[in-house]
């Protein structure tokens, strides 16, 4: 796996929970999509609060994998991290996150 398919990873599961909190019929319900039911938002509020909740998401993903880049902290301790895979290939060293990491959260590459 390369950094790029890391982080790459990370924007799908971004977008995973992102459509998870507003499937119509989950097939696994989760706690966020059943307050938003019970909300009975409008359609224009639920694409009001899919906008902020995709921004949240995006800010979160987008600060951890700079976190994890030596990039931004990670609570109150800013380091860099090396990331292996299970077969202990090295994914990642401190800065190759970081461009990755942009294009797939803000240019929204994928």
């Amino acid at each position: 796996m390369t950094s790029d398919d890391f982080v790459k990873n990370f924007y799908i599961e971004k977008l995973n929970l992102l459509n998870s909190c507003f499937e119509e019929f989950p097939k696994y319900p989760n706690a966020v999509n059943t307050a938003i039911k019970k909300m009975a938002l409008s359609s224009a509020q639920q694409e009001q609060l899919k906008e902020v909740i995709n921004t949240l998401l995006t800010d979160v993903f987008y600060s951890i994998l700079l976190g994890l880049d030596g990039e931004n902290c990670i609570g109150n301790t800013q380091q860099t991290y090396k990331i292996y895979d299970a077969e202990g290939n090295l994914i990642s060293e401190c800065g190759e996150l970081e461009a990755s990491a942009y294009e797939y959260f803000h240019e929204h590459k994928y």
